[in-house]
């Protein structure tokens, strides 16, 4: 993987992949705290993501109030938990067509930006061979 600039901000201590990036400022938590008030569904979900990803290389992985983010510089993919659900949504090089999607796939806003893709996730099963290759050309596409 190449090299990558990181800011991290001051405040929050949480990296990003620009300087002065606009986010909420809060800081992160660990894993164990996360999890310690999260659905029994949300764990297996994440350990199967998160099992993916890291098997492709360095990324980091930031759970915060709102969900967990994904970084690889920047942010390419996050799970929110939603009431009967996990949302996982990633950012891909390309439109992709699917059934699965939850949302209307949104458009990059500028030429060089990603197509922004949300599936539901009700159990880590569902996180299988399609998704994974889906997650897969995020990670890589996170580095351009």
């Amino acid at each position: 993987m190449a090299e990558r600039t990181v800011w991290v901000c001051p405040e929050c201590n949480r990296t990003f992949g620009r300087r002065g990036q606009g986010h909420t400022c809060e800081p992160g938590l660990s894993i164990d705290e996360y999890f310690a008030t999260a659905h029994e569904r949300e764990r297996p979900i994440f350990d199967a993501v998160a099992g993916h990803l890291e098997s492709l290389g360095e990324v980091v992985i930031e759970p915060v109030s709102i969900g967990i983010m994904f970084k690889n510089g920047p942010r390419f993919a996050e799970l929110r938990t939603m009431k009967k659900w996990v949302a996982l949504t990633f950012m891909h090089p390309m439109k992709l067509e699917s059934d699965r999607f939850s949302r209307k796939v949104i458009s990059p806003p500028s030429p060089n930006a990603k197509w922004y893709h949300v599936i539901n996730v009700t159990e880590a099963s569902e996180v299988d061979d399609e998704v994974l290759d889906w997650l897969t050309a995020a990670y890589f596409a996170a580095e351009d």
